[in-house]
């Protein structure tokens, strides 16, 4: 019944769907790929955006070399700002709104210095490509906490002076006439003395896992799905062909049989049928 399946159209149909079958699966595999690179970082927001934080002795080697499992730590600084050496970081959207970021180099008690962020600015209505103005950093001695982020990469496009396409720590350290670690920087959660305007500050990263498990499922069920289908396709075939051999056979059964005529006898007359008919006509 179900020969019909190793026909070469059939073999086609089910190479097709065992195609893309196949690639639903690497895309069901990507968004889990996804997904759990999602889990991860939530589960690094949950564990050190608001722990307790950890002096920069401890943090040293983050700044120089960050490990991803740390990113988000908060690190207490002790020191200044060389305020002369900040920089403006173009192309920062903020809640959908375009604008720039400010970072500014802190150089520590123990001498070594670190990247801050201090927050975002809007763009500048004053002078285009620039913020309207930079809201200056405490004066003198200063405590700061920041949480630690990795440094970015080079984007390798041009900049005017005073800024940077991006937190590119190699790139910003050649500007500077001091060293400073180039492994991470930090983005800054509270300082003190507070001073007054001050960037806003940075939003809570979120920690929604977001559609990439429903998404994997879907295309899990897309794959399975074109093999029932084309089970259903078959079984539709062979149903067909089922119908059409009964119908024939109900045809064959249906056709009435032709009668073969009996032979016809020769009537030859013989001699006495002839005398008595010539009898008769002449009245005897």
């Amino acid at each position: 019944m179900y020969r019909f399946l190793f026909s070469s159209k059939w073999l086609g149909y089910f190479v097709l769907a065992a195609i893309f079958a196949t690639g639903c699966v690497f895309l069901g595999r990507w968004q889990m790929d996804r997904r759990a690179e999602t889990l991860a970082e939530i589960n690094r927001v949950v564990t050190n955006y608001s722990a307790t934080p950890i002096q920069f002795a401890a943090a040293k080697q983050q700044f120089q070399s960050l490990n991803p499992d740390k990113e988000w730590t908060q690190v207490e600084l002790h020191g200044h700002y060389e305020v002369s050496d900040e920089r403006v970081v173009r192309n920062r959207p903020l809640n959908g709104q375009p604008g720039y970021e400010v970072v500014v180099p802190f150089r520590l008690t123990s001498g070594e210095a670190v990247i801050v962020d201090r927050g975002w600015l809007p763009i500048g209505n004053n002078t285009p490509g620039h913020p309207d103005s930079i809201p200056a950093p405490p004066s003198g001695e200063a405590t700061v906490v920041v949480r630690l982020q990795a440094s970015e990469p080079n984007l390798d496009r041009g900049v005017v002076e005073g800024q940077l396409a991006s937190i590119d720590l190699p790139s910003y350290a050649k500007e500077l006439s001091y060293p400073i670690m180039t492994g991470a920087y930090g983005q800054l959660a509270t300082e003190s003395p507070a001073v007054q305007p001050m960037p806003a500050p940075f939003a809570m990263p979120s920690t929604d896992e977001g559609t990439h498990l429903s998404y994997s499922l879907q295309w899990f069920a897309f794959g399975v799905l074109m093999f029932v289908a084309f089970g259903y396709a078959a079984k539709q075939q062979a149903r067909n062909a089922r119908i059409d051999a009964e119908d024939e056979e109900e045809e064959i059964g249906a056709t009435p049989r032709r009668k073969v005529p009996a032979p016809r006898k020769s009537k030859r007359d013989t001699d006495e049928d002839e005398e008595d008919a010539i009898l008769d006509a002449q009245g005897y």
